[in-house]
Parts: structure tokens; sequence; C-alpha cells
């Protein structure tokens, strides 16, 4: 019996012949898939902003070759709604109807508006001029908010019954968020308890004796927040 190399043996080809053709496409298609050139989406980063606070809106993957930057209010390029216009390294720019004297395009083309007011809520869109009459459009989202007020709690009933009554905690709120609290804790919800929609109604059916106790709703959005008065629920 002959001996065999071991180095032979594993340097040694698995399979001879020729590769079928399925694997040559197979391998030419993960190729192409890995080259495909990746180009990052032009957007404006959203922003939000506390009422009277000065706001940069900042341009996301700005292609490097721009030559002007044009600013709408709202989506897409609509004369009523244009801010204004300004070529990249220059001082002069034109300005549109949308133009409050409150806006300036920075020279890396981010859009400065001081002292943000309600109205400014909203959709904006960037349009980045290259050379040949090329263009990138961009969109993002600038949120004004106003502190929020201190919220009211209001219950249907604070002296119940057990295993008879039914009670309604209602905060009344304009917030974004309402988040619930039962002895300086947060509420955990049973299966008698729910809530509405927007959070701002709680519903307890029937209460019983561990229901008793001090209730408080938080409201908040994204520049402040604030708690109601207690409500104490007794519960016979």
């Amino acid at each position: 019996m002959q001996a065999t190399d071991p180095m032979e043996s594993l340097s040694a080809p698995i399979r001879r012949g020729p590769v079928p053709w399925q694997g040559l496409l197979l391998a030419v298609s993960l190729l192409s898939f890995w080259s495909l050139p990746t180009t990052a989406q032009l957007a404006i980063v959203s922003t939000y902003s506390a009422e009277g606070k000065n706001v940069i809106l900042h341009i996301r993957n700005k292609p490097s070759n721009a030559i002007g930057f044009k600013w709408y209010r709202g989506e897409g390029e609509n004369s009523k709604c244009f801010i204004a216009r300004h070529p990249q390294n220059r001082i002069f720019y034109r300005i549109g109807d949308a133009y409050t004297g409150r806006e300036q395009i920075n020279l890396d083309g981010s859009l400065q508006i001081r002292k943000v007011t309600m109205k400014d809520t909203g959709i904006y869109t960037v349009v980045v001029l290259l050379e040949d009459s090329k263009k990138e459009i961009g969109f993002g989202r600038l949120d004004v908010y106003q502190p929020v007020r201190v919220p009211t709690l209001l219950a249907s009933k604070t002296t119940v019954t057990e295993h008879k009554d039914a009670v309604v905690m209602t905060c009344y709120t304009n917030a974004v968020s309402t988040q619930w609290f039962f002895n300086g804790m947060d509420l955990r919800l049973t299966e008698r308890m729910q809530l509405s929609w927007n959070n701002r109604i709680l519903t307890i059916d029937p209460v019983r004796k561990k229901d008793a106790g001090s209730y408080q709703c938080e409201v908040s959005n994204p520049i402040s927040s604030a708690d109601s008065e207690p409500v104490d629920l007794d519960v016979k």
C-alpha cells in the first residue's frame, strides 16, 4: 500500500473539473452587490426648541461640491414658501415671500431662525445647488414648544365603595405626554384600570380597597414638565 503525503492531501482541490456556471453567476452577483456605491440621503436634521430661542437647522449628508443653497417653508419648492437663496462663499443672498427678517443662511448652508415662534413649527425644505444646474433636495422638521402649564387633576368621586363604585380621573392638559403616579410611584395598571388613547383619563372599575391612596398626573413635552396637585381616593 502506497503512503500518502499529508501535505499533498491538504493542498489538493476538493473538486476537480469545471466550475458550474450557476456558481460563477452567484459569485459575480455577490461581487456586484458588495461593490455598489452607497449615497447617503440629503436631509435636514429635525430639531425642537422652546419658543423664543434661536435655532439652527443643520444639513445632513451635504454634498462637498455644493455651490449654493435655497430654503423653503413646507415640503417642496413652492415659490410662495421661498425663504432665501445663498450662493456659497458669497455675502449676497436673495430673499423670498416666506422671509420674516429672522432667518439667515449660514456659510455652511444651515438655516438660522432667531426667536422662533409657534408659527415656525413645520416641515422645511433645503435645495443644495450643484454644478451643471444639478441639485439635491432634503427635508426636515422643526417643532417649537411652549413650557407646559401645571395640569389639573379631577376625579368623578373621591370617596367610593369597594366592589361597587367606579371612579374616573381626568388630567386636564395640552401637553404632549401624560404619566400617572400612585402614592409617589409609577402607577401599575391592573385589569380593572383603563387609560384613554391619550393617557389623560384613568378609569378604575370597580374600585378595591388597595386602590385607596394618592394619585397624580405628570405632563411633559420635550422642553418642560409639570405635576398636578395630588387627589386622594378613599375606598370604604
